[in-house]
């Protein structure tokens, strides 16, 4: 039998009938790098991949943030040019003013513009309140739905009531005799000279409810209104006497039938919904984010 000669020793890790550390290092090495390649090769160039294509429904693409096609020819709208007639110059520029403002856009989110500048923090406030409110806003509810809500709010659904109605105060001793000479339908600035009263002041002439409630404040308007057409209210007392309300003329706010109102409740419904949603999103913001409030404040 012949013997077989032992390879040279250059090549001896050539040789795939010995075990060699040399070969295996240097195949589980190019094994490695080929894996890396073909990751590599497949990561940019599989379907749907927009690091090195852009996307059929983009025209440029900034740091991997698309710029839509819909708003590209948007832009070329807004210049008063067709984007199928628009000129390859006139493409170009509205491209790079677009590129310009992505970059932008993108440094200012680098640099936090949004924590300092006023008007960036009330526009992205208001972007999420949008987003919030959407569904509420797409929404178209149904009459029942409607009629509903109007049943709840049919105060806000009237026409604005309007009175003409006078002041006059006096010393709480002199009260019931004044009231009785303007019940018997004496003039009250007769009646007011008589008894030592004054008129206010607080109302002139013909006035909106929501007027006079301000002028008269909540508790003597919440008697005048109660108060028919030349009826005079009873003593209310105050730090600066007894009040007398003259009623000279009250007309009642006038109920709006639902057809009428239609309209303005589908407004008021929506801003309702719009508000509702609004207070979820808010609640659901408030849980999720750790707020530490200053101890003066709590």
């Amino acid at each position: 039998m012949t013997a077989t000669a032992p390879p040279a020793a250059g090549v001896a890790w050539l040789d795939i009938r010995t075990v060699h550390p040399r070969r295996a290092l240097i195949l589980m090495g190019a094994g490695a790098g080929l894996g890396l390649v073909l990751a590599g090769a497949a990561l940019f160039t599989a379907k749907g991949t927009t690091t090195l294509v852009v996307p059929a429904d983009a025209v440029a693409m900034v740091n991997q943030q698309p710029i839509s096609r819909i708003d590209f020819d948007g832009q070329l709208r807004a210049l008063a040019v067709d984007p199928a007639k628009a000129t390859p110059a006139m493409r170009r520029q509205v491209l790079n003013d677009m590129i310009r403002e992505e970059l932008y856009v993108q440094r200012a989110k680098e640099l936090d513009v949004g924590l300092v500048d006023p008007e960036v923090r009330s526009a992205m406030v208001k972007a999420v309140e949008a987003q919030a409110a959407a569904d509420a806003i797409t929404s178209k509810p149904d009459s029942a739905e409607l009629r509903g809500f109007y049943d709840k709010h049919r105060d806000k659904y009237a026409s604005e009531g309007v009175m003409v109605v006078r002041d006059l105060v006096f010393p709480p001793a002199a009260a019931a005799q004044a009231r009785t000479a303007l019940a018997a339908g004496a003039a009250p600035e007769v009646v007011a000279t008589r008894f030592g009263g004054r008129d206010t002041g607080k109302t002139s002439g013909e006035e909106f409810y929501f007027a006079a409630r301000i002028h008269l404040g909540e508790a003597l308007f919440t008697a005048a209104r109660a108060l028919k057409t030349g009826e005079v209210s009873e003593a209310i007392a105050d730090a600066d006497g007894a009040h007398l309300l003259v009623m000279a003329r009250n007309t009642p706010p006038a109920q709006y039938d639902f057809e009428t109102a239609r309209a303005q409740v589908a407004t008021d419904y929506q801003a309702a919904a719009v508000a509702r949603y609004q207070g979820a999103e808010d609640g659901f913001l408030r849980r999720r984010a750790n707020v530490l409030v200053a101890k003066d404040l709590k």
